[in-house]
């Protein structure tokens, strides 16, 4: 037995459609994928990781009608959406199974690990946070999370109540949860990453201390640390709102900022937050410090 891939290029605006059609129309997955030359970012609240062009990947049975498929997205998308398409063969095998073997545990600081469910932890006697790539942002993968998830292990967390703004997986809220916060919240707007946090939160056995919102729910209690992996314009946009919702002397975690943007946002936030020196990983910013008596 044998499957046909297509690979195209297509504008981010077509992907929801286009993804609809393929899925009408037999795909058993669809995939979207960094054409190159376009940095890849954790998204803004309710909004979907894509870039401006994307590669869609599209996995059919072995039988399946490629040349007609092109033509109804073709007809639906219009003259000249579709580029660089390509139809492939590929051999038998378990998919779901070769996409998830290629992560692989991840260790961040000195006691906390991220581990896919096709993987023992490393150390048993670690911090292990379980967790699966799924459709939200946020498995430890990209720098932006990286390097939050390497500040929250080095943190005391005993008696502070953590609110992780632009939740996405909720790995940053489970992370804080395993490595001694009694309490977190999440917030974010898009429904998915909800639903992907409340799993997670299920999986590593944190339900019960991880209560998660959306973003017009009223506002979850003032925190003592607050962590938002968002992106650089969004963080400025809500200086007033993020800095109410922790207190004075409470701990500060912004990141899903470029190196060239930190500058930008340690000037809106710095009547508010006596920062430490930023860390950086792979072009990224994580800024931290402490909220401001003000």
């Amino acid at each position: 037995m044998h499957h046909r891939q297509i690979r195209c290029t297509l504008p981010a605006a077509a992907c929801a459609r286009a993804e609809s059609i393929l899925l009408e129309r037999g795909a058993y997955s669809v995939t979207f994928q960094d054409p190159g030359g376009e940095p890849v970012l954790e998204p803004d609240l309710g909004t979907s990781p894509l870039w401006e062009d994307v590669v869609v990947l599209a996995l059919f049975d072995g039988d399946a009608d490629l040349p007609r498929i092109r033509s109804g997205l073709e007809q639906a998308l219009g003259a000249g959406a579709i580029e660089a398409w390509r139809e492939e063969t590929l051999p038998d095998q378990d998919w779901e199974r070769a996409w998830m073997d290629s992560f692989a545990p991840m260790r961040f600081g000195s006691r906390l690990w991220v581990c896919p469910s096709t993987h023992p932890p490393p150390d048993a006697e670690a911090v292990n946070l379980k967790l699966d790539p799924g459709l939200a942002f946020g498995t430890g993968t990209h720098p932006t999370t990286a390097l939050c998830l390497g500040w929250l292990d080095a943190q005391p967390l005993a008696d502070t109540r953590v609110l992780d703004y632009g939740c996405g997986s909720g790995i940053l809220a489970i992370a804080a949860l395993l490595l001694g916060a009694p309490e977190a919240h999440g917030v974010d707007n898009d429904p998915q990453a909800l639903v992907a946090s409340r799993e997670n939160a299920e999986r590593n056995g944190v339900t019960d201390r991880l209560h998660l919102l959306r973003h017009d729910q009223p506002d979850p209690p003032v925190a003592d640390l607050l962590v938002a992996n968002i992106l650089s314009g969004i963080l400025i946009d809500m200086v007033p709102r993020l800095m109410a919702l922790v207190r004075p002397g409470g701990r500060v975690a912004l990141s899903g900022i470029l190196e060239q943007q930190a500058d930008t946002v340690i000037a809106a936030y710095a009547s508010h937050v006596a920062f430490d020196a930023p860390r950086f990983q792979d072009g990224w910013t994580l800024l931290t410090g402490v909220r401001r008596d003000t």
